[in-house]
This record gives C-alpha cells, sequence and structure tokens, in this order.
C-alpha cells in the first residue's frame, strides 16, 4: 500500500515540505529544516545483528549507544547494515532512512527501537524520500508501526 494513502486510511494528519535533498542531519540543521516545520529533528540508523534487521529512531542531538541497544534488542552486538541492505529490505536509499520506511518491509524483517523522550511530541521524517519531510505525533508513529504489524521497542 502507498504511504500516503496508508496515512489517510489511519486518520494521521501531517505537515509537508520540499526541499532539496537532504543526507545527514547535519544538512538538515544547515538547511534550517525545523525552523519551516513544526517539530522535532531526529536522526535514523538501520543497523543489523546476525540475524536481525533495526532501524534506531533517536532525537538529533542524541548519541546511539549501540551496546545497550544490542543488548535492549536481546542481541550480541549491532552493526550498521551496507545501503545494498537498506535497499533490499526497505526499499530506500542512503539519506532517505525512516520509521515510514517499514511499509516496504513485507517480510518484517525490521524491528523498531525509538526513543521515548519523542514521546508526546511531534516529530520530523522523511516520506521515504530525502526530498521532503513532514510532521506527525509521535503517536501517530506508533499507530502507523502498529499497522504494519512490526516490533518495537522503546528506550531511554
Amino acid at each position: 500500500m502507498e504511504l500516503y494513502e496508508t496515512l489517510k486510511n489511519l486518520g494521521i494528519e501531517y505537515e509537508e515540505i520540499s526541499h532539496k535533498a537532504i543526507f545527514t542531519v547535519a544538512e538538515a540543521l544547515k538547511e534550517k529544516i525545523a525552523s519551516r516545520i513544526e517539530g522535532t529533528e531526529c536522526k535514523n540508523l538501520f543497523v543489523k545483528s546476525k540475524s536481525r534487521y533495526y532501524l534506531i529512531f533517536l532525537d538529533a542531538g542524541k548519541r546511539a549507544d549501540l551496546k545497550f541497544l544490542a543488548r535492549l534488542a536481546g542481541e550480541s552486538k549491532l552493526s550498521f547494515a551496507s545501503d545494498d541492505e537498506l535497499n533490499s529490505v526497505l526499499n530506500l536509499e542512503a539519506g532517505s532512512v525512516t520509521p515510514l520506511g517499514i511499509i516496504n518491509d513485507s517480510e518484517n524483517k525490521v524491528t523498531l527501537l525509538l526513543d521515548i523522550e519523542l514521546a508526546g511530541k511531534r516529530i520530523l521524517v522523511h516520506p521515504n524520500t530525502n526530498t521532503r519531510t513532514i510532521s506527525i505525533s509521535f503517536d501517530d508513529l506508533l499507530k502507523f508501526i502498529s499497522q504494519t504489524d512490526h516490533e518495537y521497542h522503546l528506550f531511554p
């Protein structure tokens, strides 16, 4: 199902802006994306264990502690997945990583690890392309994840 159709069917309201291609959080901050749309800047990391993929979603100002997150997920180690794996699993290109990409993961290969400090906030995410940003509520993100039947864990 197409992303925007799914958002509509779930009653998820969003605001969207278009912009030049943004590949990193640093570029988004330089382009002042957050000044053009309401929400918290977030970063996404696509990582893997020996048997599973994980998408880490956290406030852009925080660092991801991969050792802690591996323990949380019950894994011995997490490492960064390749661009080819990102494309194969989520049908996304580098710079376009987003939790909304799980809509393309029909085999449920990805578990999400979500920063609990984003709860109650509006968040900024790419809608599966890095030339647009949308603002949605964290609660609506959880609704979207539940609709796709993906597993997620909240972390402090």
